[in-house]
């Protein structure tokens, strides 16, 4: 069995303290294999807000982070620095690569940099980004899980959060469903929820998901949702199967604790 956590919006410079140590603590009792941090690391791109990231990050001992910038991730109010090196605060903790890949004998994941300087708050994926991860997803094993990590979301439920779709996501869940992907994971508007892409599509595509992810750690919740992480748990084994578990923070006993499982099969899907 492979385990991954994704953790999104932290927005360092806005944690809470309280959650912070729950996150930790579920992560020590989960020991999942990856992390994937889908963006919005910071709440204004600071120096010490990475580093406080960073610091937490650590503090999980993954073996192994993915994590791509958010559109809080790149200087708002630093018009040169932005201009010109709008990641170079990000890159010090995180790394020069800004669309990292991981590959295991369970698992594909391909991560897309949908930030851009000129865009405060959009999010927005190329035709070359697009081709380059549907030639990754078309060299998968068959029995690995495929995983494209967006910041912005390519799926919403709610009519007032369109505006906030990511730019070209119907051209990429066409290309990369063509291609082989079972999840689209993003985060950006603070809602956990797992959304099916397929159905639109019509008969013969492959079966695949959108899988957002809320705040993990901010005080800037939506009202409707809490700070909140996702688990998916995958055994290539039996790969007609995903599990995904949606984990809340729980106030009054300071812990997270699992609301909400979606079981995706490439045949249904059901959530409980």
């Amino acid at each position: 069995m492979t385990t991954l956590i994704q953790i999104s919006d932290t927005h360092f410079g806005t944690e809470q303290p309280q959650v912070v140590d729950a996150l930790v603590e579920l992560v020590h009792e989960q020991t999942p294999e990856l992390a994937l941090v889908s963006g919005d690391i910071t709440q204004r791109a600071r120096r010490a807000q990475f580093r406080a990231a960073r610091i937490f990050i650590d503090s999980l001992n993954v073996p192994r982070v993915l994590a791509i910038p958010g559109n809080h991730d790149i200087p708002l109010l630093d018009i040169f620095t932005r201009a010109f090196r709008p990641y170079a605060k990000y890159s010090r903790e995180f790394g020069s690569e800004l669309e990292p890949t991981f590959e295991s004998d369970a698992l594909l994941i391909a991560t897309v940099k949908t930030t851009r300087r000129h865009r405060h708050v959009d999010g927005e994926v190329s035709p070359a980004q697009i081709e380059r991860v549907a030639r990754l997803l078309e060299a998968a094993k068959p029995q690995q899980l495929r995983i494209v990590v967006t910041h912005q979301p390519v799926c919403v439920m709610r009519a007032e959060d369109e505006e906030n779709l990511l730019r070209g996501h119907e051209a990429a869940i066409r290309a990369w469903a063509a291609a082989g992907v079972d999840l689209i994971m993003g985060g950006h508007i603070h809602l956990p929820y797992v959304c099916p892409l397929h159905e639109p599509l019509g008969s013969g595509i492959r079966r695949l998901w959108a899988v957002q992810a809320g705040t993990a750690v901010s005080s800037r919740i939506r009202h409707e949702a809490g700070n909140s992480v996702n688990i998916v748990r995958y055994d290539s084994c039996e790969p007609q199967t995903i599990k995904v578990e949606q984990w809340d923070y729980q106030v009054g006993a300071r812990k997270f604790a699992m609301t909400k499982v979606h079981l995706l099969n490439r045949d249904h899907a059901y959530g409980s």
